[in-house]
């Protein structure tokens, strides 16, 4: 079983999908465990600061460290296997690949949210966190790319989908896809399934999706 550990300034963002479809069956089947950290419970002073401004000047605020180290430190304990990610526009990109090894090497995963300007980069020197991306474009904060790296590396798990190869890196599989009716006419015009599709001959069946992947 993988445990992931979710620190969030938002720890709401994640009741719904967490508790739908897949990720739910995952969890319910003792697969995975998700637990959700909210990042202000492990503020020091009564207004329960978690962000300050940036050194050097420039807008927006910056994730402190220490409410995070806090917080680090007690959801770690003396936990083996532990990986530390932190969310981040300039981390490297999560990949297919990544989660095949992180779901091979680690019992505990915990995903540090970033936002704002992003966290005191000491932290990630401190506890040696791997900064990770999930594309080339910026987001509000780290709560999606949280959601994204935990299903992409449960649906990898065994026992998750109904058949191993349901993942699609395991088998030859397109984007473009049909189901019945054969034919679907609108305003005119018949949309019609390839007849490669229909000819039950998978050597060709399989050459189409190779091309169309």
């Amino acid at each position: 079983m993988i445990h992931f550990h979710i620190l969030s300034a938002f720890p709401e963002s994640f009741s719904s999908y967490f508790s739908q479809s897949l990720i739910k069956r995952a969890i319910e089947k003792k697969i995975i465990k998700v637990s959700i950290y909210d990042l202000r419970a492990f503020a020091s002073d009564k207004r329960k600061s978690i962000d300050g401004r940036p050194y050097g000047g420039g807008p927006g605020m910056v994730l402190l460290a220490e409410p995070i180290i806090k917080a680090i430190k007690k959801i770690k304990g003396r936990k083996k296997n532990f990986k530390i990610i932190v969310t981040s526009a300039g981390g490297k990109t999560f990949s297919n690949e990544l989660a095949e090894k992180w779901k091979g090497e680690f019992k505990h995963i915990l995903i540090i949210c970033g936002h704002y300007e992003g966290i005191d980069a000491r932290l990630t020197k401190i506890f040696k966190a791997q900064e990770i991306s999930i594309g080339p474009y910026i987001l509000t904060g780290g709560e999606l790319p949280a959601l994204v790296m935990v299903d992409v590396i449960t649906r990898r798990l065994e026992g998750v989908l109904g058949k191993e190869e349901s993942v699609e890196e395991k088998r030859i599989a397109s984007h473009e896809v049909y189901t019945r009716p054969e034919i679907i006419e609108y305003q005119g015009k018949k949309y019609k399934v390839p007849k490669v599709l229909l000819s039950g001959h998978h050597k060709k069946i399989d050459a189409w999706r190779k091309k169309k992947s």
